[in-house]
Protein backbone atom coordinates (compact mmCIF):
# COMPACT_ATOMS: atom_id res chain seq x y z
CA UNK A 1 0.00 0.00 0.00
CA UNK A 2 1.27 3.44 -0.96
CA UNK A 3 2.26 5.81 1.90
CA UNK A 4 -0.23 8.38 0.62
CA UNK A 5 -3.11 5.91 0.72
CA UNK A 6 -2.18 4.98 4.29
CA UNK A 7 -2.35 8.62 5.29
CA UNK A 8 -5.75 9.05 3.66
CA UNK A 9 -4.57 11.43 0.96
CA UNK A 10 -6.85 9.87 -1.59
CA UNK A 11 -10.40 8.85 -0.99
CA UNK A 12 -11.87 7.10 -3.99
CA UNK A 13 -15.00 5.23 -4.80
CA UNK A 14 -15.09 3.70 -8.28
CA UNK A 15 -18.16 2.02 -9.63
CA UNK A 16 -17.55 -0.77 -12.08
CA UNK A 17 -20.31 -1.53 -14.55
CA UNK A 18 -20.53 -4.61 -16.75
CA UNK A 19 -19.91 -4.00 -20.44
CA UNK A 20 -21.69 -5.68 -23.33
CA UNK A 21 -19.16 -8.53 -23.24
CA UNK A 22 -19.84 -9.07 -19.53
CA UNK A 23 -16.39 -7.84 -18.45
CA UNK A 24 -16.20 -5.10 -15.86
CA UNK A 25 -14.72 -1.76 -16.80
CA UNK A 26 -14.24 1.62 -15.18
CA UNK A 27 -16.76 4.28 -16.09
CA UNK A 28 -15.70 7.42 -17.94
CA UNK A 29 -14.92 9.76 -15.05
CA UNK A 30 -15.11 13.53 -15.48
CA UNK A 31 -13.25 15.53 -12.82
CA UNK A 32 -14.48 18.75 -11.21
CA UNK A 33 -13.04 21.10 -8.58
CA UNK A 34 -15.09 21.41 -5.40
CA UNK A 35 -14.76 24.45 -3.12
CA UNK A 36 -14.90 23.39 0.54
CA UNK A 37 -15.38 25.02 3.89
CA UNK A 38 -12.23 26.24 5.61
CA UNK A 39 -10.09 23.34 6.88
CA UNK A 40 -12.78 20.84 5.84
CA UNK A 41 -11.08 19.34 2.78
CA UNK A 42 -10.65 15.87 4.27
CA UNK A 43 -14.16 15.84 5.71
CA UNK A 44 -15.62 16.83 2.32
CA UNK A 45 -13.56 14.15 0.51
CA UNK A 46 -14.72 11.46 2.95
CA UNK A 47 -18.38 12.42 2.59
CA UNK A 48 -18.13 12.56 -1.20
CA UNK A 49 -16.63 9.06 -1.20
CA UNK A 50 -19.49 7.80 1.01
CA UNK A 51 -21.90 9.08 -1.63
CA UNK A 52 -20.15 7.04 -4.33
CA UNK A 53 -18.08 9.77 -5.97
CA UNK A 54 -14.36 9.50 -6.64
CA UNK A 55 -12.71 12.16 -4.46
CA UNK A 56 -9.08 13.21 -4.65
CA UNK A 57 -7.39 15.55 -2.19
CA UNK A 58 -3.81 16.33 -3.30
CA UNK A 59 -1.58 16.90 -0.28
CA UNK A 60 2.05 17.51 0.55
CA UNK A 61 4.17 16.56 3.54
CA UNK A 62 5.99 19.04 5.73
CA UNK A 63 7.54 19.24 9.17
CA UNK A 64 5.85 21.44 11.76
CA UNK A 65 7.40 22.53 15.06
CA UNK A 66 5.20 23.00 18.07
CA UNK A 67 6.05 22.92 21.77
CA UNK A 68 9.62 21.71 21.14
CA UNK A 69 8.45 18.77 19.06
CA UNK A 70 8.73 18.27 15.36
CA UNK A 71 5.95 16.39 13.55
CA UNK A 72 5.46 15.35 9.95
CA UNK A 73 2.02 16.50 8.79
CA UNK A 74 0.02 16.34 5.58
CA UNK A 75 -1.38 19.64 4.29
CA UNK A 76 -3.71 20.24 1.32
CA UNK A 77 -1.86 21.31 -1.81
CA UNK A 78 -4.82 23.53 -2.75
CA UNK A 79 -6.44 24.74 0.50
CA UNK A 80 -10.26 24.61 0.37
CA UNK A 81 -10.33 22.56 -2.86
CA UNK A 82 -10.97 18.87 -3.55
CA UNK A 83 -11.28 17.15 -6.91
CA UNK A 84 -14.37 15.00 -7.42
CA UNK A 85 -14.80 12.54 -10.27
CA UNK A 86 -18.16 11.40 -11.44
CA UNK A 87 -19.62 9.32 -14.21
CA UNK A 88 -21.93 11.80 -15.97
CA UNK A 89 -24.08 8.94 -17.29
CA UNK A 90 -24.76 7.35 -13.90
CA UNK A 91 -24.23 10.13 -11.33
CA UNK A 92 -25.66 13.62 -10.92
CA UNK A 93 -23.53 16.55 -9.81
CA UNK A 94 -26.21 18.49 -7.91
CA UNK A 95 -26.05 16.36 -4.70
CA UNK A 96 -22.38 17.37 -4.37
CA UNK A 97 -23.46 20.90 -3.42
CA UNK A 98 -25.25 19.67 -0.29
CA UNK A 99 -22.44 17.40 0.91
CA UNK A 100 -21.02 18.04 4.38
CA UNK A 101 -17.97 20.31 4.12
CA UNK A 102 -18.72 21.44 0.56
CA UNK A 103 -19.54 25.05 -0.35
CA UNK A 104 -20.02 24.41 -4.07
CA UNK A 105 -18.48 23.38 -7.35
CA UNK A 106 -16.24 25.64 -9.41
CA UNK A 107 -18.76 26.69 -12.05
CA UNK A 108 -19.52 29.01 -14.90
CA UNK A 109 -22.95 30.14 -16.10
CA UNK A 110 -23.36 26.80 -17.90
CA UNK A 111 -22.71 24.64 -14.83
CA UNK A 112 -19.63 23.02 -13.27
CA UNK A 113 -16.38 23.43 -15.18
CA UNK A 114 -14.59 20.11 -15.79
CA UNK A 115 -10.92 19.68 -14.97
CA UNK A 116 -8.85 17.78 -17.54
CA UNK A 117 -8.14 14.20 -16.44
CA UNK A 118 -4.50 14.72 -17.49
CA UNK A 119 -4.15 17.41 -14.81
CA UNK A 120 -5.52 15.15 -12.07
CA UNK A 121 -3.31 12.26 -13.26
CA UNK A 122 -0.24 14.53 -13.27
CA UNK A 123 -1.04 15.76 -9.74
CA UNK A 124 -1.41 12.17 -8.51
CA UNK A 125 1.87 11.12 -10.09
CA UNK A 126 3.78 14.10 -8.72
CA UNK A 127 2.28 13.62 -5.27
CA UNK A 128 3.39 9.96 -5.26
CA UNK A 129 6.90 11.06 -6.26
CA UNK A 130 6.99 13.62 -3.44
CA UNK A 131 7.46 16.61 -5.76
CA UNK A 132 5.31 18.87 -3.57
CA UNK A 133 6.80 17.82 -0.22
CA UNK A 134 8.45 20.54 1.87
CA UNK A 135 10.63 18.39 4.06
CA UNK A 136 13.86 20.35 4.22
CA UNK A 137 15.68 22.86 2.04
CA UNK A 138 18.86 20.85 2.62
CA UNK A 139 17.24 17.77 1.09
CA UNK A 140 17.91 19.31 -2.34
CA UNK A 141 21.56 19.98 -1.47
CA UNK A 142 24.40 17.44 -1.44
CA UNK A 143 27.67 17.44 0.44
CA UNK A 144 30.22 19.40 -1.59
CA UNK A 145 27.65 21.74 -3.19
CA UNK A 146 28.34 25.46 -3.18
CA UNK A 147 25.93 27.24 -0.83
CA UNK A 148 25.23 30.86 0.05
CA UNK A 149 24.52 31.84 3.64
CA UNK A 150 21.35 33.95 3.77
CA UNK A 151 21.05 34.77 7.48
CA UNK A 152 23.16 35.54 10.49
CA UNK A 153 26.68 36.95 10.85
CA UNK A 154 27.94 35.09 7.75
CA UNK A 155 25.16 36.37 5.46
CA UNK A 156 26.13 36.61 1.76
CA UNK A 157 29.22 34.41 2.16
CA UNK A 158 29.62 31.44 -0.18
CA UNK A 159 30.96 28.15 1.08
CA UNK A 160 30.80 24.37 0.62
CA UNK A 161 28.19 22.19 2.30
CA UNK A 162 29.90 19.54 4.42
CA UNK A 163 26.80 17.71 5.57
CA UNK A 164 23.86 17.75 7.95
CA UNK A 165 24.24 17.91 11.71
CA UNK A 166 20.59 16.88 12.11
CA UNK A 167 17.28 17.73 10.42
CA UNK A 168 17.55 21.39 11.37
CA UNK A 169 21.24 22.24 11.16
CA UNK A 170 24.05 21.85 8.59
CA UNK A 171 27.82 22.19 8.50
CA UNK A 172 29.27 24.66 5.98
CA UNK A 173 32.95 25.20 5.15
CA UNK A 174 33.55 28.96 4.83
CA UNK A 175 36.68 30.86 3.79
CA UNK A 176 37.27 33.44 6.53
CA UNK A 177 40.45 35.53 6.81
CA UNK A 178 42.31 33.18 4.47
CA UNK A 179 41.39 30.04 6.45
CA UNK A 180 38.76 27.39 5.95
CA UNK A 181 36.39 27.41 8.92
CA UNK A 182 33.69 24.87 9.63
CA UNK A 183 30.46 26.59 10.75
CA UNK A 184 27.25 25.02 12.00
CA UNK A 185 24.05 26.90 11.12
CA UNK A 186 20.30 26.41 10.67
CA UNK A 187 19.33 24.65 7.46
CA UNK A 188 17.03 27.57 6.63
CA UNK A 189 20.07 29.90 6.60
CA UNK A 190 21.61 28.35 3.46
CA UNK A 191 20.58 28.12 -0.17
CA UNK A 192 22.21 26.80 -3.33
CA UNK A 193 24.75 29.29 -4.72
Amino acid sequence: MDRREEAGAEVAAHDARPTAAGARSRPAITWYAVYTQANAEMKAAEHLARQGYAAYLPRYRRYVRHARTRALVLRPLFPRYVFVGLDRLAQRWRPIRSTVGVVGLVSSADGPVPVAAAIVDALRRQEREGVFDLLSPAARLRAGDAVRVTQGPFADLVGRLLGAADHERVFVLLDLLGRSVRAEMPVLAVEAA
